[in-house]
C-alpha cells in the first residue's frame, strides 16, 4: 500500500549538522575572508607586525580575500541554483531537494495533490522538527495537501478482479485514510508546537477533492510546479489467498518541472497551476479528524 510500511521519521544528528551548516556557514566565510584582509592590511602599516607576518605575502592575501569577499555572495547564489536539479524532470524520491529549498524563504508555502503524499509527508516532517532548534530565516509556514475523499467508492485504489477489472474495497480505502489521517496528525501537532513557542507559525492540513489519484502536483513557494502522471494500472501484490490492488506508488513517479525563472510559457503554467489548486482547495472537503483549518 501506498502509505504503509514506514513509521514514524526520526531526525538525525547528520540532519542537524547539516542544518547547522547552512545558517551558519555564510557568516563564517565572510569573518573569515574579512579578518585575513584586515590582517593583511595591518601587515603594511605597522611595520613589526609585517615582518612577523611576511607583509608581501599578506598582502597579496589581503586582495585575494577582499575579492572573495565581493564575489562570495554572487558564487553562493550561483551554488543554490544548482543544487536544484537543472534538468526538466526529477524523480519523486528528489522531492527532498526542492523541500530544503522551499525552506530558504522567510515564508513558506508547500502545496500538494496527489494520493497520499507520503513521499512530501517524509520529507517535511524532518524539516519543520528542525525549525524547532533552528528557524534559519523562516517565520511563517504553510502545508496543504489534497488528496481523494477516501470514503466513497472508488476505482483505483480498488481490489484487482478476476477479469481485471477494478473492484471497490472499503476496508482498504479505509486503511489509506487512516495513514493520511496519521500524517495530517504529525505535522499538525508539529505545526502547533512551533505556534505556541512563537518564533515560526505554521499549519498544516488535508483536505479531500473527488476522483482518483491520477496527477501529483507539488507546489513551492507559488513559484515552481512539480507535476506528474501516477500509474494508476499499479499493482500491489497481496499474500495469498489475499488479493491484488491497484494501488499507485508515488515513489515511483517522475515529475516535470515549471519554474518562474524559465520562458514566459514556464510563467503562465504555473499561474494557471496556482489558480486550479486554489480553487481545488476551496472547494475540498475537510475530514471529520482534522483539528482545525486553513483559511
Amino acid at each position: 500500500m501506498a502509505g504503509g510500511g514506514r513509521g514514524l521519521p526520526e531526525s538525525t544528528l547528520g540532519e542537524r549538522l547539516r542544518r547547522f551548516q547552512a545558517r551558519y556557514e555564510p557568516t563564517i566565510t565572510r569573518l573569515l575572508l574579512l579578518l585575513v584582509f584586515v590582517v593583511g592590511l595591518i601587515a603594511q602599516f605597522v611595520k613589526p607586525v609585517g615582518d612577523a607576518l611576511q607583509n608581501k605575502v599578506f598582502l597579496g592575501s589581503a586582495l585575494l580575500s577582499v575579492v572573495a569577499y565581493v564575489l562570495y555572495d554572487k558564487v553562493n547564489d550561483l551554488d543554490t541554483s544548482l543544487r536544484l536539479p537543472s534538468r526538466a524532470q526529477v524523480k519523486s524520491r528528489e522531492l527532498g531537494t526542492f523541500v530544503t529549498e522551499a525552506f530558504r524563504a522567510r515564508e513558506v508555502e508547500i502545496s500538494f495533490l496527489g494520493y497520499t503524499g507520503e513521499t512530501l509527508y517524509n520529507e517535511l516532517y524532518h524539516r519543520l522538527e528542525g525549525l524547532a532548534d533552528d528557524p534559519g530565516p523562516t517565520r511563517r509556514v504553510v502545508v496543504r495537501f489534497l488528496v481523494p475523499d477516501f470514503r466513497v467508492p472508488m476505482t483505483v485504489p480498488s481490489q484487482v478482479g478476476a477479469d481485471g477489472s477494478p473492484v471497490d474495497d472499503e476496508e482498504f480505502r479505509k486503511r489509506v485514510e487512516i495513514k493520511c489521517q496519521e500524517y495530517d496528525q504529525r505535522l499538525s501537532a508539529i505545526a502547533r508546537r512551533l505556534t505556541t513557542a512563537g518564533r515560526v507559525t505554521a499549519a498544516c492540513e488535508y483536505r479531500f477533492y473527488p476522483g482518483i489519484p491520477r496527477d501529483k502536483i507539488c507546489i513551492f513557494n507559488r513559484e515552481l510546479v512539480l507535476h506528474g502522471l501516477y500509474d494508476v494500472s499499479a499493482r500491489t501484490m497481496g499474500f495469498s489467498p489475499e488479493p491484488d490492488y491497484y494501488d499507485p506508488q508515488g515513489y515511483r513517479t517522475d515529475l516535470n518541472i515549471w519554474s518562474r525563472e524559465d520562458t514566459d510559457d514556464a510563467k503562465a503554467a504555473i499561474a494557471t497551476w496556482n489558480k486550479h489548486f486554489d480553487d481545488l482547495w476551496n472547494l475540498a472537503a475537510r475530514p471529520p479528524w482534522h483539528r482545525g483549518s486553513l483559511t
